[in-house]
């Protein structure tokens, strides 16, 4: 909510508003660039990333089982590498509107560079989960991979670091999320 304070005015989150400049940042990074990333305050980005999420979350677990069982190996190493690449897939959708959701923030500040470290994440999660692709074709994919569980477990932790991020972006920083003002109406 916009207040007035002894330096000036305040906007959301208690920013000190410099002749509307900050005002204007940060309602910049709360719209949508175009109507194709979402509506305000519901961007399409974070759902879409539950895709790739949850493809590569039951491929370790359909690695584990392949590895623990002799008689299931075939079907459960099959079923890993295939959503792996549902994974990817699902990962080049979700960084379309990342991207662009990304353009949207004013260059040159923290919630800036914090997705351009939670894109670079990213980016190397998907490069390891390429790599154990490749590693799993070319030994034969119908066959569990140690070093494939390995490389999917390392991209998943770093995963879990890039997705902490986003949620700063979202709950931290309120990108994409409806202004306060717009928020408190669910509270009257």
């Amino acid at each position: 909510m916009n207040s007035t304070s002894p330096t000036g005015p305040v906007g959301d989150r208690g920013l000190r508003v410099a002749g509307g400049t900050q005002a204007r940042a940060l309602e910049r990074g709360k719209r949508p660039r175009t109507p194709l990333v979402g509506p305000y305050g519901h961007p399409f980005h974070p759902i879409l990333v539950t895709v790739p999420i949850g493809a590569w979350v039951a491929s370790v677990i359909f690695d584990v089982v392949a590895l623990a069982s002799a008689e299931e190996e075939q079907a459960f190493a099959e079923g890993a590498y295939w959503l792996i690449g549902i994974g990817l897939v699902g990962a080049a959708v979700a960084a379309v509107f990342g991207l662009i959701d990304l353009t949207g923030i004013p260059r040159g500040t923290k919630a800036f560079r914090t997705g351009l470290t939670h894109l670079a994440i990213n980016l190397a999660v998907v490069a390891l989960f390429v790599v154990d692709f490749v590693v799993r074709a070319a030994q034969g994919y119908e066959e569990a991979s140690v070093v494939g569980l390995v490389l999917s477990l390392v991209a998943l932790a770093m995963l879990g670091v890039s997705g902490w991020l986003g949620g700063v972006l979202a709950y931290h920083y309120g990108i994409r999320v409806a202004a306060e003002q717009d928020q408190a109406d669910g509270f009257r």
